[in-house]
């Protein structure tokens, strides 16, 4: 029993970088989908695939993206900051600013799974998943 996919989710992604993996797979949600699509939006990952089964959760499978000359994987930092343990919310004059706008913050709003870019534009709030750069 996992008690917090979200964080599996994000070192699950985090050690295949540190593998140098191309391709990993994670059993999916419907969060974890929408960080997946938000992720490839936003150019952190080169493709995501879908896979549903019938009697099954179905599996995510992730394509890492990578420099082609440097070899470095385009994300360098996860981090988790809302916990089961302890959520973090945010108001939407008070979005987090992750490495001065070059990284982005992953926010669960009334509007859908987005970045802090995205919710600003939107001007709402709502509970801080992750960070990313």
């Amino acid at each position: 029993m996992n008690t917090d996919p979200i964080a599996d989710y994000l070192t699950r992604l985090r050690n295949a970088i540190k593998a140098n993996h191309r391709i990993v797979e994670i059993p999916a949600s419907n969060l974890k989908r929408e960080i997946t699509k938000v992720l490839f939006d936003k150019g952190y990952i080169q493709n995501y695939k879908f896979e549903d089964d019938v009697d099954h959760q179905g599996i995510i499978k992730i394509a890492l993206k990578y420099n082609p000359v440097k070899k470095t994987p385009a994300i360098t930092h996860l981090e988790r900051v809302s916990k089961p343990g302890l959520r973090k919310y945010a108001k939407a004059t008070e979005l987090p600013r992750v490495l001065n706008g070059l990284g982005i913050a992953i926010l669960s709003t009334s509007k859908g799974v987005i970045s802090d870019k995205e919710a600003r534009q939107e001007n709402v709030g709502g509970e801080v998943i992750c960070y990313v750069y």
